[in-house]
């Protein structure tokens, strides 16, 4: 799924005009975005939580050539799904 297909739910099911509904999925992601780089947490009720990791520096090696090399630490994005989503998704399945 898309941004462009969730702006098309909002306009076929809700009647949100296509500008207007295109506009209140980027506020909304854009709001997720700055939130989590203010390294916050965003919690969405019966959808899931996601969060900012930081990972420190450790050693990797590179596939090819079995080479060591540094990965320097940095800052993942991470998401949890909750219960109640988990659970639906698991009852769409059977």
């Amino acid at each position: 799924m898309r941004k462009a297909d969730i702006a098309n739910i909002l306009y076929e099911r809700h009647g949100v005009p296509k500008r207007e509904a295109a506009a209140i999925v980027e506020l909304i992601l854009d709001e997720i975005k700055e939130s989590l780089a203010n390294g916050e947490e965003v919690k969405i009720a019966g959808f899931g939580n996601f969060t900012v990791r930081h990972k420190r520096e450790r050693k990797g090696r590179n596939p090819k050539t079995g080479e060591e090399i540094g990965i320097s630490p940095r800052r993942v994005v991470s998401f949890k799904a909750s219960p109640v989503f988990k659970q639906q998704i698991l009852d769409e399945r059977t």
